[in-house]
């Protein structure tokens, strides 16, 4: 999984340490606060990952906190295919809305254009969030 999120590029070690410490709380209790799908390739192993899980002090909604496929799976379906299985447990857990967080830098831009192409509606920006120049963009869907 470490290697998939460094393939990317695009994020800092300590965001690689969070999504490692995200997956080691789904590791050691799964289910509890943490569920993850993966997509494995026949010759390569694993291809990418989700991690999500129900929203704190929330009604229903849940976080997508995490979706990464390795770079030479883009293109694929391998990420449209984790998104639809995560979403797919979140409705049989009766989860009513999704929300997913992410940067709004220029190389985050594919990632973006992903979420709206699944359906995710871009609902806030806040500005220099992550770094000056570095918002954090908002998307949910609703399930029900």
């Amino acid at each position: 999984m470490a290697g998939i999120v460094q393939a990317a590029g695009v994020f800092r070690p300590d965001e690689v340490d969070v999504a490692l410490e995200v997956f080691d709380g789904f590791c050691d209790a799964p289910g509890k606060d943490y569920w993850a799908v993966g997509a494995l390739s026949e010759s390569d192993g694993l291809a990418g990952f989700a991690l999500y899980g129900p929203t704190p002090c929330t009604v229903d909604t849940w976080d997508l906190y995490w979706i990464a496929v390795h770079p030479s799976f883009h293109g694929s379906g391998v990420g449209r295919g984790l998104m639809e299985r995560a979403e797919s447990h979140m409705r049989s857990a009766g989860a009513r809305m999704c929300a997913i967080e992410t940067s709004s830098r220029e190389d985050y831009a594919a990632t973006r254009h992903f979420y709206v192409a699944c359906g995710y509606e871009e609902v806030a920006q806040i500005a220099d969030f992550y770094d000056d120049g570095d918002d954090r963009v908002t998307y949910t869907k609703r399930f029900k």
